[in-house]
């Protein structure tokens, strides 16, 4: 059965196209397995909350746009009666009966992992002119003067995220919440905030269940913005703009989401198993608590059979505080392809250590590929349980960092990417093969000691045991470094130096220590597995890779917007393209020593790497790098296509 909805619509018409409703909510409130639901042309102002989930792949609820007509679905409302109270700064009084038990303005942005600011945090509440977010005050007094900017002291890499631009123009708004009403302050820099449109956020989501265990939900078409997510650690409940909320089989497909305070799609854990209890109880490290979380997890079902298994495909996500796509333990299983991220996390005024483009969690059996994902923070991030993960073909631009990878133990893959930029890999696993990628930056690598993470029999979530990172047991086969001479980073390989390169090797080092369970194997460096790959201006190489081109030529690596799409510019000396290569697949990576499990497919079946980038076909010596076509000389690859 179809059900349709327009704004010129009732709630309390039959739902039929001559007949349609005002509100999806509505439509959601009756739509069954096999319903569709026609969402027509207009801004809708609701939290969409699906009371029922399909049954099977052919028996769906289908949310969808009308065919060629624009839907948005808005967190907020238009705020209107602004009083000048200052050049440029206006105030308004908004009644707390439009927020109801949620006053975004209200709510701190607190929760485990979450760094800074602590002592002034800012808040769920959002002010928008035109579309445009401003940026919270920590006091009226900057309201006033709104090029006042605060930065983070001696900031790290991973502080970075915090460090605002003194040159920006700054639009801020300041908020005083009381008992009947909630005070604004906002400098509209000249603007007229009763004559452009000013929205506030009021709705903590737009298309989120409340229960879990809704399950082959398709939403497809719609644009999503302006709602009021809460900071989401793998340790909480994980709400998104747009999310499953705990089910299997959803299908996230041609929307576009923008403008969520913390994370636009949520693929993430439930309340059961954990909400911020570090940060409330501190009777814990928030590390016992994420690992009591998986075991949790466990005990609620947590299993292919009732959990993941989504589709994220060719969405436009953008302008979100923390993360495009988060998820810890709901993401498993799943697929992530075709979409844009980008500007995720760029506006600084909070930062922790749960950001990124892509932030998952127990990411077991994910697919991420064919994403172009620019100008975040950090581009994606995989923490605790990558398992049997594969991140292929993606475009990495303009991000402060490219790609982390933390606490988990393999088999992960990471092949045929683009890593355009100055810092490309925080590499704090144990293996995870790269190959074919073009790493434009150099790469942290380092072992973590003090967190044992959980791993899991092959394709499942049945746990196996618990580890340490001791570093290494990686693969580099086949890929382009670009460094950059003078600088005190790693760019390439040479960091592996005290690697075996075999298991065999490796074993007969630990043996030379003597008797010991524990200790010796902390003092001994697991195998790497490094050769046929390429290293431009200053990047190192690993000394025992046998196969390899080392030249001080410079690249010339530079990635092109255009309105087209985007290029890549790289000039190839004719040495690198005669390397011996071969063609990489699942013998060829072998097995990882510690989860003793090889690289393959979600579905047991051998991996092979025939396909480049572009989908082109390598023959059985490939070139070098994500791109089967580079010539010698100067290229310019359309690798993006608007």
């Amino acid at each position: 059965m179809n059900y349709y909805v327009a704004k010129n619509g009732d709630d309390y018409h039959t739902g039929s196209k001559e007949s349609p409703f005002l509100t999806i909510q509505r439509a959601a409130d009756l739509a069954v397995a096999g319903d569709t639901v026609i969402v027509g042309e207009g801004t809708y102002r609701e939290w969409v909350k699906p009371a029922n989930g399909g049954t099977s792949e052919d028996s769906r609820i289908v949310y969808e746009a009308a065919e060629n007509e624009k839907v948005v679905i808005k967190g907020s409302e238009i705020v209107k009666g602004w009083a000048e109270v200052a050049q440029n700064v206006w105030r308004v009084e908004v009644d707390n009966s439009l927020f109801g038990a949620f006053n975004p303005f209200a709510v701190p942005i607190l929760g485990d992992w979450m760094v800074a600011p602590l002592d002034t945090p800012m808040h769920l509440g959002e002010v928008y002119l035109n579309g445009k977010s401003f940026y919270e005050a920590r006091a009226l007094e900057e309201v006033y003067d709104p090029q006042e900017i605060h930065e983070s002291p001696n900031p790290t890499w991973r502080e970075k995220e915090y460090v605002q631009e003194p040159e920006r123009t700054v639009y801020r708004w300041f908020a005083q919440v009381e008992r009947d009403k909630t005070v604004i302050f906002a400098n509209f820099q000249g603007a007229d905030p009763n004559v452009e449109c000013v929205e506030i956020n009021v709705r903590k989501c737009c298309f989120f269940p409340e229960v879990t265990g809704l399950n082959y939900i398709t939403v497809r078409g719609f644009e999503m913005a302006q709602a009021a997510t809460g900071w989401a650690p793998p340790t909480s409940e994980q709400v998104g703009m747009i999310g499953p909320h705990w089910s299997k089989n959803w299908i996230i497909e041609d929307n576009i989401f923008h403008d969520a305070k913390c994370s636009a799609v949520s693929l993430g854990k439930e309340k059961t198993t954990g909400d911020n209890k570090f940060t409330k109880w501190r009777r814990k490290p928030g590390y016992q608590n994420q690992m009591e979380a998986v075991f949790l997890a466990k005990h609620i079902g947590w299993s292919k059979e009732r959990i993941g298994s989504h589709i994220v495909r060719n969405n436009v996500i953008y302008d979100c505080g923390q993360n495009g796509i988060v998820g810890h333990l709901g993401c498993i299983f799943s697929e992530i392809y075709g979409n844009e991220i980008y500007n995720i996390a760029v506006k600084h005024e909070f930062y922790g250590h749960e950001i990124g483009g892509i932030k998952l969690h127990a990411a077991i059996d994910v697919q991420i590929h064919h994403n172009y994902i620019h100008d975040c923070t950090l581009g994606t991030w995989l923490d605790w349980q990558a398992q049997g993960t594969r991140v292929s073909c993606n475009i990495y631009d303009e991000n402060n960092r490219d790609f982390m990878i933390e606490v988990t133990h393999g088999p992960c893959l990471v092949d045929n990417n683009i890593f355009a930029d100055r810092f490309t890999f925080d590499n704090a696993a144990q293996g995870t093969a790269f190959v074919h990628n073009l790493c434009g930056g150099f790469t942290n690598h380092y072992n973590v000691l003090d967190r044992s993470t959980p791993y899991h029999l092959p394709h499942s979530t049945e746990i196996l045991g618990t580890a340490v990172v001791f570093g290494s047991d990686d693969r580099w086969y086949q890929n382009i470094f670009v460094g950059r001479p003078g600088e005190d980073e790693n760019y390439g390989t040479a960091d592996y130096e005290d690697a075996a390169i075999s298991l065999e090797e490796y074993i007969d080092r630990v043996r030379e220590i003597g008797n010991g369970d524990v200790k010796p194997y902390v003092r001994v460096s697991q195998p790497a597995y490094i050769n046929g790959n390429v290293y431009f201006n200053g990047a190192k190489a690993f000394a025992r890779e046998c196969d390899r081109v080392i030249s001080e030529a410079d690249p010339k690596l530079a990635v092109e917007k255009t309105a087209e799409g985007v290029y890549l510019h790289i000039t190839i000396p004719e040495e690198a393209l005669k390397l011996k290569t071969l063609q990489i697949d699942t013998q060829t990576l072998g097995m990882t020593r510690l989860t003793e499990a090889r690289y393959e497919n979600p579905d047991g079946s051998a991996i092979r790497l025939n396909h480049d980038l572009l989908g082109n076909e390598r023959g059985n010596k490939p070139v070098v790098g994500p791109l089967e076509g580079l010539k010698a000389g100067e290229n310019r690859v359309l690798i993006w296509k608007k």
